[in-house]
This record gives C-alpha cells, sequence and structure tokens, in this order.
C-alpha cells in the first residue's frame, strides 16, 4: 500500500453561460440499467451521432449505457435530447467541461460486456447502489476531518497508477493497481485497516467508485461511500480542495485541472505513461515515439 500525499440537461442557456471557456462542449455521464437491445441500438447511436458531427466514444453494454462526447453546443443538445427520449435514459447525469477543440478525434460506438470490466457478476448497481457523498458535503467532511458522526474519512483510489500519478486527493489510500480488475482483492486485504473509519472512493466520473463500493459492501465494510460524480463532478462543484495535482482523462487534453481546463501534460505513444511538462523537455522525449519513461527500451527509429 501507498499513501499519496446539480445535474441538468445541457440546454443552450447553459451553455452560453461558459461560452467563454471554448467553443465545444465535452459531455461525460453513464448509467447502469437493463440494455438488452445493444445490437439494434449501436447503429442508431452512429447515425445521430455521424449527424452531428460528434466525436468520442460510447460504450453499450447490457449493464448500462458509458459515453464521452465532445461537439458544438447545439449538437450536444440535439444528441442528449434525443438520448432523453429513451424512457431508460431520461433522468442521465451528465457532467461537463470546454475546449477550443474537440477532445476526441474520431467516434466509436462499441459493444461491450461491462461498462468498467470487473469481473463481478454478482455486482449490479442497477439493482441498488452503496451510499454516495455529494462533492459538497466531502468537502466539508475533509475541511473538519470527520464525518457528521465523527469518524476520520479515508478516501480510497479506484483508479489505475498512472492515472494517480497525474493528480489526487491529498492522503489518499493508492494501492498502485495497474487495472480495475485488481481492485477487489487487494482491498478484500485489507479490511482490517479501514476499522472504524468512514471510507470514500472516488475515480474520474464515478463508474469504477460506484462499483468498488458495492464490492466493499458485499464483503463486509460498514462505512463506505462512493463520491457522486467522481473527480469531475468535484472540480464542477467545490474546485481542487483538498486535491493536488490534475486528473487525468481518456481523450486527447490527458488531464484537466481543477478549473476543467487541460492542462500541458501529454501521453506517451509508446508506453502510455504520463510525460509531464517537464519530461517533454528532455532529449529522450520524441513525441510519438519514446519518452523518458521507455527511451530505453524503445526500439530504434
Amino acid at each position: 500500500m501507498q499513501t499519496t500525499p446539480h445535474q441538468a440537461p445541457v440546454t443552450t442557456d447553459a451553455v452560453d453561460v461558459q461560452a467563454g471557456a471554448g467553443r465545444y462542449v465535452n459531455i461525460a455521464a453513464y448509467k447502469f440499467i437493463t440494455f438488452d437491445d445493444t445490437e439494434a441500438m449501436r447503429p442508431r447511436f452512429q447515425a445521430v451521432c455521424q449527424e452531428r458531427k460528434l466525436r468520442g466514444t460510447i460504450l453499450l453494454t447490457p449493464e448500462g449505457i458509458n459515453m464521452f462526447l465532445s461537439g458544438l453546443p447545439a449538437d450536444i443538445d440535439a444528441y442528449l435530447a434525443w438520448l432523453r427520449a429513451d424512457p431508460r435514459f431520461a433522468d442521465i447525469d451528465v457532467k461537463y467541461s470546454y475546449s477550443e477543440e474537440q477532445s476526441h478525434k474520431r467516434m466509436l460506438v462499441k459493444i461491450k460486456n461491462e461498462i468498467i470490466t470487473m469481473r463481478m457478476p454478482l455486482i449490479k448497481p442497477e439493482l441498488g447502489r452503496a451510499p454516495s457523498v455529494d462533492p459538497r458535503t466531502l468537502k466539508r467532511w475533509l475541511d473538519q476531518g470527520h464525518d457528521d458522526a465523527g469518524k476520520p474519512v479515508v478516501m480510497v483510489e479506484t483508479r489505475n497508477d498512472f492515472e494517480v500519478d497525474v493528480g489526487t486527493f491529498d492522503n489518499t489510500v493508492d494501492y498502485r493497481i495497474a487495472k480495475f480488475t485488481e481492485f477487489p482483492d487487494v482491498i478484500a486485504a485489507h479490511k482490517e485497516d479501514f476499522a472504524g473509519k468512514t471510507v470514500v472512493t472516488f475515480c474520474t466520473g464515478g463508474i469504477r467508485c460506484e462499483k468498488a463500493a458495492i464490492h466493499m459492501q458485499n464483503i463486509g465494510y460498514d462505512n463506505v461511500y462512493q463520491l457522486e460524480g467522481g473527480i469531475l463532478k468535484y472540480f464542477e462543484d467545490v474546485g481542487g480542495a483538498h486535491y493536488t495535482g490534475d486528473c487525468f482523462v481518456f481523450d486527447y487534453r490527458t488531464a484537466l485541472n481543477p478549473r476543467l481546463e487541460p492542462t500541458v501534460t501529454t501521453q506517451c505513444f509508446a508506453c502510455r505513461a504520463v510525460v509531464t511538462p517537464r519530461e517533454q523537455l528532455s532529449p529522450q522525449y520524441v513525441y510519438g515515439v519514446a519518452c523518458p519513461h521507455c527511451a530505453d527500451t524503445a526500439p530504434a527509429a
């Protein structure tokens, strides 16, 4: 173990308020819901996204939907109106950020078995979630050093190690997992470490910490919460209080700061390591070829 330091539908008016933040609207959203017609719906999603010139990734799975999309305000509005016309997704929550360019370079609609791979088929968030804590309440808990019952609050990472290295909450428990499928066994092995404490799991947008918190309840954790909306919602609602660094995102921006602005951090094409601005100055950093993390093992050009 390593320890490291309102959702409303998008409307044109809501986008106008943020117009100075960037030309394009980037949305992230998911919902756990029975979705047994993914094959039939895939071409419909593809057609709407193509018509609206959206870019990003949509995952359609039997347990629900996950999506990261970028487009002009009117096109995002139209897409969300179409999506919410399906009763299954009428109440889907959306997180927003803004950029001068589209945050993705192509449009993919994929069918997968899980929204996020955990390989724990008994975990079904649609049937009941673990308790959640909203960003403002979490900030208050962290400000005062305990929850409303007086129990110490411990933040637990559910993201992969390279994401954590870009930024995380202060004094977070980070098990340095390389993939989410490692989390169930690791957290089970450390159950006694959290006796008498309130545990808050978190991730980028809420998916991994939602599954993680349910699993922890299932194996006997007494007082566990998930951070509602993940880091991105926390940034949106309260900024960067008690958080150091940026938040890794899976698009060309690589990372967002607590103001939800793209940073100058990038990701190595060869080894996928995060490359900081200082590391980008190294002669070992060759865009699209290698970086200081893999230069010694990269094949000769």
